[in-house]
């Protein structure tokens, strides 16, 4: 608990999450955790490149010890990230998984987890291939569904595990009534936010006790640094998330957390303008002959909807739809477009186009929760939305007729 309780001490001295709490989240993005150096007035918070702190004696230190602990840089990040999810307590990690094998080692051998249906590839696979040989079980279930998290509840459960939306079916999925009826059983909920950042949902603020990301995506959003980060506003579960982190150090390098906060810097702008876009390539999708159904819950007829206008100030950059012609259609359109690149991240400015079944969720493969042959998500970038639907609309118009 050493080590934990020196790096909360040495986040005192960065700028406070409560000092820019009234302040929009636009500003909090540029300015929480990063007052200008104290030593030379440097408005971007310096890259702590180094791994060791000289201390003064044995026994006082200058408020940082040593980097897998706690690095300046690092600790920028976590307050920045923490003010905009509304956690009283943040911390970064080496990747999005890292992140989410942090929030696991909270459970003990014999907890059972209930996890979305409709789940990230490598959720699972840490799940299936590294946590149940840890002596966890997990029962994925609907979430959309109210009544899902009764029929999968067991005895040991202790955490629910949510996705909203989720990867890659875009699913909403009601984060306050879910985290309720986990709450009166004891448990914990987990939100993983990737797909919708905090600029469009703080699943804290709606009842979550813990709330995941890929910073890769986009919180850093130029596809050029892999990391994750970790929030909650408990006091005991940030105790031991802190220890873990330290403890376990899976953490990132201080040139990938002054990435991944530069990138934060402009989430506001880029999120207006991935919305934007998603909507009008969901649009011209759902009205495309060659597309049998498109998910996208900023689509009135998505059954998400009403929900996700509730819970989301804006619907997202992701769109995935099957199509009519089944998977030779979906592989061939992933081969066919230009501006669209074949890729299985998402969160960038740039457009990526992937094959769930072989990409982001080939840990399914034979499973009951294998992706769709026919589905194709979308990560729609920041690009004129107009060359955007006309790649697609070249790629949709080479498949057979």
């Amino acid at each position: 608990m050493a080590l934990v309780s020196r790096r909360a001490s040495t986040l005192g001295s960065m700028s406070s999450v409560d000092d820019v709490e009234c302040l929009a989240f636009e500003t909090r993005a540029i300015h929480a955790g990063q007052e200008p150096d104290p030593t030379t007035g440097a408005v971007s918070v310096p890259i702590y490149q180094t791994s060791l702190f000289v201390q003064d004696d044995v026994d006082r230190d200058r408020g940082w010890f040593y980097s897998r602990t706690g690095n300046p840089t690092r600790a920028a990040l976590e307050r920045c990230i923490a003010s905009l999810e509304g956690a009283r307590h943040g911390f970064c990690f080496g990747s999005g998984v890292a992140a989410e094998d942090a929030v696991l080692r909270l459970l003990r051998p014999g907890d059972h987890l209930v996890v979305s249906r409709d789940l990230y590839g490598g959720t699972y696979r840490l799940l299936r291939r590294v946590w149940e040989d840890g002596g966890l079980s997990f029962t994925p279930a609907d979430l959309t569904d109210p009544t899902a998290v009764d029929a999968a509840w067991r005895a040991e459960t202790k955490m629910v595990w949510v996705e909203s939306p989720t990867n890659p079916l875009l699913d909403i999925v009601d984060i306050g009534a879910v985290s309720g009826a986990a709450r009166a059983r004891g448990a914990i909920t987990v939100v993983d936010n990737t797909f919708a950042s905090p600029y469009l949902q703080q699943p804290l603020a709606l009842g979550a006790d813990v709330v995941v990301h890929s910073t890769t995506k986009y919180l850093g959003g130029h596809s050029d640094v892999v990391g994750g980060w970790a929030g909650t506003s408990s006091d005991g579960l940030a105790e031991r998330l802190g220890l873990l982190q330290a403890a376990a150090g899976a953490v990132p390098g201080p040139m990938d957390a002054f990435l991944v906060l530069r990138g934060v810097k402009t989430l506001a702008v880029r999120m207006e303008r991935h919305c934007a876009n998603a909507a009008a390539v969901a649009e011209f999708l759902a009205g495309h002959p060659a597309v049998a159904r498109v998910h996208y819950p900023g689509l009135p007829s998505d059954p998400g909807h009403e929900l996700a206008a509730k819970q989301m100030s804006g619907f997202g950059g992701m769109v995935s739809f099957r199509l009519a012609g089944g998977e030779a259609a979906a592989r061939a359109v992933c081969a066919a477009t230009r501006i669209f690149a074949l890729g299985g991240s998402l969160g960038g400015v740039e457009s990526l186009i992937s094959y769930p079944p072989t990409m982001s969720h080939f840990p399914m493969q034979g499973t009951e929760l294998a992706a769709d042959p026919a589905l194709v998500r979308l990560s729609v970038g920041i690009e004129a939305a107009a060359d955007l639907i006309a790649d697609l609309d070249r790629a949709l118009a080479s498949l057979p007729r």
